[in-house]
């Protein structure tokens, strides 16, 4: 008997649906779930933004970083559970881009008052923010298979 059908069933649909002790859901998906969720995304922004602030700015201290992290993470966690695609005038293929720019926002005004900077370099600084997570999350994403 192979893996597949040994461990897989099929439901009312007909789908068939596998057991694997993989897909199990430790969390359950209630408050502990968003908290982990908050913390691990704020912790990830946090990182990424030191390594951004240092390759630009130079020596700066890490504290900096962790006062920021928790703006963007609250942004994009609030708008991937609510989003925008709830106002009815915004397509769901637009709403992605939409919550992109109001969380770089959000970034860039946290970036702006914790670093005490002008808005041309925390326009800079938040780009490269940007840069490092994507460089940062798409290794990560093929390692663990977040998606």
């Amino acid at each position: 008997m192979d893996f597949v059908a040994r461990y897989s069933a099929v439901d009312r649909v007909g789908r068939t649906t596998a057991f694997a002790p993989l897909q199990v859901d430790v969390t359950g998906g209630g408050i502990f779930a968003l908290i982990v969720t908050f913390l691990l995304t704020a912790l990830f922004y946090a990182v990424t933004l030191h390594l951004a602030a240092t390759f630009f700015i130079g020596d700066v201290p890490s504290q900096r970083a962790a006062y920021v992290g928790p703006i963007p993470a609250v942004v994009s966690i609030l708008l991937g559970r609510y989003g925008v695609e709830g106002i009815g005038f915004v397509p769901p293929g637009l709403a992605f881009l939409v919550a992109l720019v109001v969380t770089l926002l959000a970034d860039a005004i946290a970036i702006s008052v914790s670093y005490r900077i002008s808005w041309r370099p925390t326009a800079i600084l938040t780009a490269l923010h940007l840069a490092f997570s994507v460089a940062l999350i798409i290794p990560l994403n093929n390692i663990f298979q977040f998606v």
